[in-house]
């Protein structure tokens, strides 16, 4: 993996599923579970959010009523919209929240103000705020709100980890952005040493990416590992959710199988 990094720009998606397929035949091989493989307990695994997309209040309302069994819901803001967005969805439930502005706001101070007003909603913590780029931004949105933030389009990888100590309260640490399970240890093992939260994400994907990360969790504070239950057309059954605890697959590697 460390020459296919060496030899191939980007492509972190295709080094994501090497790297994922090299891991499985190697747990295959040993016949263990990876989570074994790697020294973690499968009882440690957390719960998962369940993500909510921007909608309509009526479409949103619905949403989270059909995502009753999970425990804390993950809601997307950054537009003009946020606090429809959110009331839509305290109309309906109480449960716990974690947002996800997606780089959403520009101003700092528009950042703060609603930052600061999702505390009051309920929110336990804001992923990524502001652009990436705008590290300085965020640190200042920092100091003037008291929810943690989390990193997730500005933290790439382990190397990016050290200028952002200052900026985010923690990190979202994705295998199909840094590039495979490899890195995503190195991230989540990084953050922990610069005493930051950690959280694994996932996207939009079948269940052999997220069974892959879901492998990792055992490790972290933080899971958002839905990918795989928001489509309707996934060849394989992995990891499983009951009462929002990821529950891991106990066959050797990944533990995946075709549906």
């Amino acid at each position: 993996m460390a020459q296919v990094f060496q030899r191939v720009d980007g492509q972190f998606a295709a080094k994501a599923a090497l790297d994922i397929a090299i891991l499985d035949w190697v747990g295959k091989k040993l016949d263990v579970p990876l989570y074994r493989f790697l020294g973690l307990d499968a009882a440690d695994a957390p719960i998962t959010t369940f993500s909510i997309g921007i909608d309509t209040p009526e479409t949103t309302q619905k949403k989270v009523l059909e995502a009753e069994s999970f425990p804390v819901l993950k809601i997307k803001v950054g537009l003009d919209t946020d606090e429809a967005t959110i009331a839509a969805v305290r109309s309906v439930t109480k449960k716990p929240l974690r947002v996800d502005a997606n780089e959403g706001w520009k101003d700092k101070e528009e950042a703060v103000r609603k930052i600061n007003w999702l505390e009051s909603q309920g929110v336990e913590f804001i992923e990524q705020p502001m652009p990436a780029d705008m590290i300085e931004e965020t640190r200042w949105v920092r100091s003037h709100v008291h929810l943690p933030i989390i990193a997730d389009e500005a933290a790439v990888n382990a190397r990016a980890l050290r200028k952002l100590v200052d900026a985010y309260d923690g990190v979202n640490v994705k295998l199909d952005k840094c590039g495979g399970i490899q890195e995503a240890l190195r991230m989540i093992y990084m953050a922990k040493s610069l005493g930051m939260k950690t959280m694994l994400g996932c996207m939009v994907s079948s269940s052999i990416s997220v069974t892959a990360a879901a492998h990792l969790s055992p490790l972290v504070d933080y899971a958002d590992l839905d990918g795989n239950l928001l489509i309707g057309n996934d060849p394989y059954r992995g990891v499983t959710v009951q009462k929002g605890k990821l529950v891991l697959p106990d066959g050797p590697g990944l533990g995946v199988r075709t549906q």
